[in-house]
């Protein structure tokens, strides 16, 4: 018997490399849908952006969790695509409802970042505060009457996730920061302010990358802290 036929196995170590085969296609398939979504919206093809749109977080959440990513992630994610579903129809309920479900996924994030004990940096939480009160009190009177309410509370959870992040290094923060400002990028459609050319592939391009790098900044964490 040769030496390497003796050693034990670990059923554990061996069935985690036979998931983790799979980590590389997801994320290819989700940067290439990614990509067809953006370019579908530069060249204003709504129909590349609703079949590309809904199939970037179960892609990304297939990712995480092949990657042995934590549970709450893998919901954070797939709450988002709810979101990413609900707000390809153009009415306010729809909106209502693609904004309650990427708040569960806010407060999936916001549980798995209170696992870790690190205090979030008090001047960024600080200065998150202050972000958010200005642009509050600028779009308030632009906002319907009755989205003011919602989007306030949402706003508050979203940047409180946000802070948090930081607690997991610098992919983690980034992608708090990003998600802020793809919603921002939202909230000013809706009140009509002046925005950029080709305003949704912004919007897309920054929630893509928050999202992403979320979930990185999660799972290089999570791996840390494996023994």
């Amino acid at each position: 018997m040769s030496a390497t036929a003796s050693r034990p196995t670990d059923p554990g170590r061996a069935t985690a490399p036979r998931a983790e085969r799979f980590a590389r296609p997801l994320l290819v398939a989700f940067v290439l849908a990614a990509a067809v979504d953006l370019a579908g919206l530069l060249a204003g093809l709504d129909t590349v952006h609703l079949v590309a749109k809904p199939l970037l977080m179960p892609l990304l959440a297939g990712y995480a969790a092949v990657r042995g990513g934590p549970r709450l992630l893998v919901a954070a994610l797939l709450f988002g695509w709810g979101g990413d579903v609900f707000l390809l129809v153009d009415n306010d309920l729809a909106f209502l409802l693609g904004m309650g479900s990427f708040a569960v996924g806010h407060v999936c994030y916001l549980t798995l970042f209170g696992r870790d004990r690190a205090p979030a940096a008090l001047a960024t939480g600080i200065a998150y505060v202050l972000v958010l009160a200005v642009f509050l009190v600028l779009i308030w009177s632009d906002l319907p009457a009755e989205l003011r309410v919602p989007v306030a509370g949402y706003s508050l959870l979203l940047t409180a996730m946000a802070w948090r992040a930081g607690v997991l290094g610098r992919y983690a923060a980034a992608g708090g920061a990003l998600f802020l400002l793809s919603d921002a990028l939202i909230a000013t459609g809706i009140a009509e302010w002046p925005r950029l050319p080709a305003p949704d592939f912004w919007v897309m391009l920054t929630y893509i990358a928050a999202q992403l790098l979320l979930a990185l900044g999660v799972l290089g964490a999570a791996r840390a802290d494996r023994p």
